[in-house]
């Protein structure tokens, strides 16, 4: 069994590894409360374990499809392996996911009232967690993760060296905007800091997805904004849909978001069926002349 686990999660790096590892130890835990051998489980065994994330844990289907995908690639290197002959997994069914995301994203007038009143907050690392999350697109780990030595220039370019999911490394652009809220929280004309994260807790220390919860919510009240759920990776919605909504195409956003396939940014664009934005009024403006 330890050479399965060891076999599998061997296939992941950085964070990628972290969250799938989280979700196989979900697997293995409920196998042991089942008194059941996770290399003896049968099909109804991982259709038993679906059934409890869906109707018992009451999951959204993203989140249980994610978690049987962990189960089915576990399996699958058990097969390849020779552990097993064959995967229990297989021709288990697997969830619907919806074509659009169920997480809410800010609005543009909501939007740029959290980046005022980060702008105005007393704490130096307010306005920087919304420019790196919400005008950058940065996953939670990667603007958490940030470390001033991964500031630099490129090509005239004030750029930010990003270590992305499965240790990818990208340079992100700074606007003007961003690259003076990074200014203000790095301190450089307070302690002048040279060394250590960007963005830090009330305690001095780097910054957590707890702790950039907390934030977040805090300013959310303050800006006045009603949201039954505000998180970290709801900017990151927002830093698609904004886009969108300001015409770039869907090629440069996923681009920006660093998306690996463009049907995941397109779940983003909850308002890809506003009317305001419907593809005959383009046409019939462009054909203005005949018509």
């Amino acid at each position: 069994m330890r050479a399965a686990v060891s076999a599998f999660l061997g296939r992941y790096r950085e964070q990628t590894r972290v969250h799938t590892e989280s979700d196989l130890r979900v697997f293995l835990r409920w196998c042991t409360d089942q008194d059941l051998g996770p290399l003896a489980a049968a099909r109804l065994d991982i259709e038993r374990y679906v059934r409890r994330l869906r109707d018992v844990r009451r999951y959204q289907p993203s989140t249980v499809s994610r978690r049987l995908s962990v189960v089915v690639g576990f399996y699958r290197v058990c097969v390849i392996d020779a552990i097993l002959e064959h995967s229990p997994a297989d021709y288990v069914r697997r969830p619907t996911v919806p074509a659009e995301s169920p997480t809410l994203g800010l609005g543009h007038l909501q939007f740029e009232a959290l980046i005022t009143t980060a702008r105005k907050s007393p704490n130096l690392n307010d306005f920087a967690l919304v420019a790196l999350l919400g005008l950058l697109g940065l996953r939670f780990f990667e603007a958490c993760g940030s470390n001033i030595a991964d500031l630099g220039e490129e090509h005239g370019h004030r750029v930010l060296r990003v270590r992305g999911k499965g240790g990818k490394v990208v340079l992100v652009p700074l606007p003007p905007a961003v690259a003076r809220a990074i200014d203000r929280a790095v301190d450089r004309a307070v302690d002048e800091r040279t060394s250590g994260p960007i963005l830090r807790n009330t305690h001095g220390r780097r910054m957590d997805r707890h702790a950039a919860t907390r934030r977040l919510k805090h300013l959310a009240q303050a800006a006045g904004i009603r949201m039954p759920r505000m998180h970290p990776h709801m900017l990151r919605h927002t830093f698609v849909t904004t886009m969108l909504d300001a015409g770039l195409s869907l090629r440069d956003v996923q681009i920006a978001a660093r998306h690996a396939d463009p049907r995941t940014t397109m779940r983003y664009d909850r308002a890809r069926k506003n009317l305001d934005r419907h593809p005959n009024y383009i046409l019939a403006a462009y054909m203005a002349s005949g018509t």
